[in-house]
């Protein structure tokens, strides 16, 4: 992705300024993760310019735009016609049951970035634990909020996967702004093209970093970061089926369905499932 098409993507030069770094960096990997979905033909995008806010996308604009509608604007007759609704008759509607494969079909959508990491990560003959983490690192910036992704994938899946993994998730977003060249990660070339040289992420990324940094698990979060970066590839498909068995391995699916267990991060489900109930 070129430097102007970003700066486009994200509303122009002034709302790029009125991000912070790390708002910035998320809108750069959404941004590449959208040029990567139509490269590839997959995942339909709205030809409207993307709402862009300060605190990042929020739920109803993730969803919506994986199936290339704009959020509450598309066919509306009147303000208040897709608020507060129940299911929303533009998107698919969701089973009483929902599990992380059909979150994946019907709300995420099979994101050709998080399965080109995963893929990654297995050629490089990392654990499947590694591997599921990298199917997942990004999950929040695919289907429900891109500020602090991290933090809200990991709070997201949290209830249902290994700690590790939500850790690794959570932390990966601090880390990939620190290099470490013994196991083959620099600094991010992308960050200065697009940002400039004196582009510095805020004080808090530096104390999680280096707390990650000095954990038993740091080596999950950062083999995160290297098979993130090398993971926007045009040429390059994945199928979800390859997944599905990892899924089935390592995702505790909930006997009520995601939303419905009533699990820290259910309202998390359910606003995906629901995302445009604001009352």
């Amino acid at each position: 992705m070129d430097r102007r098409s970003f700066i486009a993507s994200v509303g122009g030069a002034a709302a790029l300024a009125s991000m912070d770094a790390n708002q910035k960096a998320d809108a750069l990997e959404f941004a590449m993760c959208e040029e990567l979905e139509a490269a590839q033909g997959g995942g339909a995008q709205s030809s409207a310019e993307p709402e862009v806010k300060p605190n990042g996308y929020v739920a109803t604009a993730r969803v919506f735009r994986t199936f290339g509608i704009e959020p509450n604007k598309e066919g509306r007759k009147k303000p208040d016609q897709f608020f507060h609704m129940g299911h929303d008759n533009r998107l698919p509607r969701m089973s009483n049951k929902p599990s992380l494969l059909e979150f994946f079909d019907k709300r995420i959508g099979h994101s050709s970035h998080l399965l080109q990491s995963a893929r990654l990560a297995k050629i490089n003959g990392l654990p499947e634990k590694v591997v599921f983490a990298c199917l997942l690192h990004d999950i929040s910036v695919s289907g429900f909020i891109s500020g602090d992704h991290g933090y809200y994938g990991s709070q997201l899946v949290a209830p249902y996967v290994d700690e590790e993994v939500s850790w690794a998730i959570k932390y990966h977003q601090s880390l990939r702004f620190i290099p470490d060249e013994e196991v083959g990660y620099p600094y991010p070339e992308a960050y200065i093209r697009y940002f400039g040289e004196d582009f510095k992420p805020e004080p808090y990324i530096f104390k999680d970093a280096e707390y990650a940094r000095n954990h038993k698990w740091y080596m999950t979060a950062r083999q995160i970061c290297i098979n993130d970066v090398y993971s926007f590839d045009p040429n390059v498909k994945v199928s979800m089926d390859d997944y599905v068995d990892i899924i089935g391995r390592n995702f505790k699916e909930p006997e009520e369905g995601l939303g419905y267990d009533d699990s820290p991060s259910s309202h998390m489900w359910r606003t995906m499932i629901f995302p445009n109930n604001f009352l």
